[in-house]
């Protein structure tokens, strides 16, 4: 993916919280003797990782996040092994707000219309996690997805079919060696035409409305709705 300065997102607690709010990723691993094989799965990231123990006093400074990035997941046993997961570098993409902007909104010539989004891109060396380590990941991506219920659904309640059926799945985490984050949305623009757009994209009547595009765009361009 071709990188601009002026686009890229530094902040791993930026990066995580996208990878949160957009759970659904895509794998590409390309083994040598094949094409690349491409699985889109859920992931979850795991809290950022600090420098130092946690401090004892509630009150105390606690020690610097290392910016190291980790996610788990889990695919279908088969899809691991045609993947060959865990011998093989991949790449994990996640997709984050993305939308069409109409060259109609920035009200200026001359302009074409383009595409803004986030996306994020993993690299790194997959690690295969046991039964137990599986499961546990089975668990706590049905608690994420569930916990916007009032009511949350747990794993535990399949009870022995949910066991039976488990052994199908691999799951892995994925400490990712190397991140490339991207977040174009109209830095390029002037403040007049960038708040055009985020303001085109909020509106409901709009063909191409997308407010969540807008909501990122605003917080990229540190303008307040």
């Amino acid at each position: 993916m071709l990188q601009q300065k002026i686009f890229e997102v530094e902040d791993p607690a930026a990066v995580r919280g996208m990878i949160a709010a957009h759970s659904w990723a895509t794998l590409v691993s390309h083994p040598d003797d094949s094409d690349p094989v491409v699985s889109h799965l859920p992931v979850l990231v795991e809290p950022p990782e600090t420098a130092g123990p946690a401090p004892q006093d509630a009150g105390a400074e606690r020690a610097p996040d290392t910016g190291r990035i980790t996610v788990t997941g889990h695919l279908a046993r088969t899809d691991a092994d045609v993947h060959r997961l865990g011998s093989l570098p991949v790449v994990l993409l996640v997709q984050g707000p993305h939308g069409y902007v109409s060259p109609v909104w920035y009200e200026e010539t001359p302009h074409v219309p383009t595409w803004n989004f986030v996306v994020a891109h993993l690299y790194g060396r997959p690690q295969v996690l046991g039964p137990q380590e599986t499961y546990q990941v089975l668990t706590e991506t049905v608690d994420h997805f569930e916990s916007r219920f009032p009511q949350p659904w747990k794993l535990s309640q399949a009870g022995a079919y949910a066991e039976r059926i488990a052994p199908g799945v691999t799951g892995f985490r994925l400490v990712a060696d190397r991140v490339v984050a991207k977040a174009k949305l109209s830095q390029d623009e002037s403040a007049e035409v960038a708040a055009r757009v985020a303001d085109a994209l909020e509106r409901p009547d709009q063909p191409w409305s997308n407010p969540a595009l807008a909501r990122a765009m605003r917080n990229a361009l540190r303008r307040p709705s």
